[in-house]
């Protein structure tokens, strides 16, 4: 290498040290000059100083474009691992707690980061995250009025520079988290806007065009990640379901049962199952057919669970079978409740295809954990045992099952005329 074109090296790697490069687009831009240099010494010996100067000032011309391409590295790199945490999990909630980190993650500054679904004009909480981790904490209800509301019936982006100068929160102008600026970004599936992001920060003024273009990137990805959520959901809600009383099936009985003899063992508490069966039901599926039959037995459904306690669970068992799980019940709770039962079905009728009212009955078997049974399985069996006893010698009671020590137990409930 020559002397002159050594100079010229290293008052180009001087330049570069007062430029804002990294070390290896140093390296990078050294290595390119050096190579085109080179091949001026050997095309055109006497131009290397003229080339020199030209060559230098073309590539610090071309700074812009390489932190252009810095620039859309990185935003590729955040894509690629938005896209990767978004769809490595089907729960909703864990969605939407990963889209206010990302959020947070995205944006310089960022104090607090909200999303909300947005359903038949109304907006749920969804997640947020603050600057401090604080996580899933609603600052303040979406006014109807307010950004979020206006965000999600315009389906469009909105910012807001200054907080305490807007109209929007001149009511809040005092309140701590109401300072910097904040922006409300639509989550939309077509036309259809399914929830509202916000992001707020302590500086005011504007959001740069690279920090919108990321958030709108995050705001699409959370959208297809949301409704693939919703989706799971649904399926999984599918499976277990009963498609004719819309209760729950057997599968869901099963998981649910093993949930409460889990709960009622660790904190050493009963509960109780009842097991129920239709008095007649069989007569009205030969007379009128499945379709009157399920009928039937869909507006039994219903009524049960209008009847039942808010922690109780009323699941399909199967055919005409209706199992109801009573957390926290005792043996006599269990009586109590199942009187209630029968008492309230006894007022309750149906009006047949040829306009005649009729009603049925109801037989039960009562099991409590842990006097009938130790596990799930045992537990449903003691229940269906009791009713099968119900059935067959006291139809339109409750049979109470056999427990561990004594026999069968006849609580004493009758059939209501």
């Amino acid at each position: 290498m020559s002397s002159s074109l050594e100079n010229w090296l290293e008052t180009f790697r001087a330049r570069l040290e007062e430029a804002n490069f990294s070390a290896s687009e140093k390296e990078s831009l050294t290595e390119l000059f050096h190579t085109l240099l080179e091949s001026v010494e050997t095309l055109q010996p006497g131009t290397v100083a003229d080339s020199a100067e030209i060559l230098s000032a073309r590539l610090f011309s071309h700074r812009n474009l390489i932190a252009l391409i810095r620039q859309q590295s990185a935003e590729l790199d955040a894509f690629k691992r938005i896209a990767y945490n978004l769809t490595s999990n089907l729960e909703l909630q864990a969605v939407l707690d990963t889209v206010v980190s990302e959020a947070t993650r995205l944006i310089k500054g960022a104090h607090n980061a909200h999303i909300y679904l947005y359903q038949d004009g109304q907006l749920t909480f969804g997640a947020s995250l603050s600057m401090d981790g604080v996580k899933n904490q609603e600052y303040n209800v979406p006014r109807q009025n307010g950004l979020t509301y206006q965000v999600a019936r315009l389906g469009q982006m909105v910012i807001i520079e200054d907080m305490r100068r807007h109209p929007l929160y001149r009511n809040f102008s005092t309140n701590a988290h109401m300072a910097g600026s904040i922006l409300g970004l639509p989550l939309k599936s077509g036309e259809t806007v399914i929830g509202v992001m916000n992001l707020s920060r302590e500086q005011q003024g504007a959001f740069k065009p690279a920090e919108l273009r990321l958030l709108q990137m995050l705001a699409d990805q959370a959208t297809l990640a949301i409704l693939n959520a919703r989706m799971h959901e649904a399926l999984a809600m599918q499976a277990l379901s009963d498609t004719l009383t819309g209760l729950p099936n057997r599968r869901a009985l099963d998981r649910r049962l093993e949930g409460e003899v889990s709960r009622a063992t660790r904190y050493g508490r009963t509960f109780a199952v009842l097991m129920m069966d239709l008095d007649g039901f069989k007569a009205i599926n030969d007379t009128w057919g499945h379709a009157v039959g399920d009928q039937v037995l869909h507006d039994v459904a219903r009524f049960l669970a209008a009847s039942a306690r808010a922690s109780d669970f009323l699941a399909r068992y199967g055919g005409d079978e209706l199992t109801m799980i009573l957390p926290e019940a005792s043996r006599n709770g269990a009586v109590e409740i199942a009187t209630n039962i029968q008492t309230r079905f006894a007022n309750f009728g149906f009006t047949l295809p040829d306009g005649s009212n009729t009603r049925l009955g109801i037989s039960g078997g009562i099991a409590v954990y842990p006097t009938h049974a130790h596990t799930a399985s045992d537990l449903l069996r003691a229940a269906d045992e009791a009713l099968y006893s119900a059935k067959r010698h006291a139809r339109g009671t409750f049979v109470v099952a056999k427990g561990f020590t004594g026999e069968l137990q006849m609580p004493g409930l009758k059939n209501p005329a």
